[in-house]
């Protein structure tokens, strides 16, 4: 069963992003909200891990690197200033998205063995994910202008 898959694949993309969003809390606490808010989105992510547990005892998980690669490639080395916090939130909402589709996916595959807990479990999951991106979108479009138009750091 290739389940197992997506399930390390989700698995490990929400772990990784867990640790980018406490990354992005530690490096922009200046920022208003951000400190709180991605302290509180790391949570959910974690919980997410934990919500997966007994779907990776029952279906087994396959590790993934990927998620792994994209933390590193994005967040190489840490970024000052406004333009830096824009690049950040940017880079948290792609890794928020492969996460968003990762549960998309195991959605259709839980609906397909009609595993109903999984598919409670997963909706849960998307929903807090779909969440964090919306705040992930409008946080940026806040920054935008000010970080593009007048900033200059």
């Amino acid at each position: 069963m290739l389940l197992a898959h997506y399930l390390g694949l989700v698995h490990r993309s929400e772990g990784e992003l867990a640790d980018a969003y406490r990354e992005v809390a530690r490096r922009h606490a200046d920022e208003p909200d951000v400190y709180g808010t991605c302290r509180l989105l790391a949570e959910q992510c974690d919980s997410h891990v934990s919500t997966l547990a007994p779907f990776v005892e029952r279906y087994g998980e396959t590790e993934q690197d990927d998620p792994q690669d994209l933390h590193r490639d994005l967040f190489d080395e840490p970024r000052d200033g406004s333009l830096g916090f824009l690049r950040d939130l940017h880079d948290l909402y792609l890794m928020a998205n492969e996460a968003d589709i990762s549960w998309t996916v195991i959605a259709q595959a839980a609906q397909g063995a009609r595993d109903d807990a999984l598919l409670e479990g997963v909706r849960t999951c998307e929903a807090d994910t779909a969440a964090q991106l919306k705040w992930l979108k409008t946080r940026i479009k806040q920054s935008a202008p000010q970080t593009l138009l007048v900033a200059d750091r």
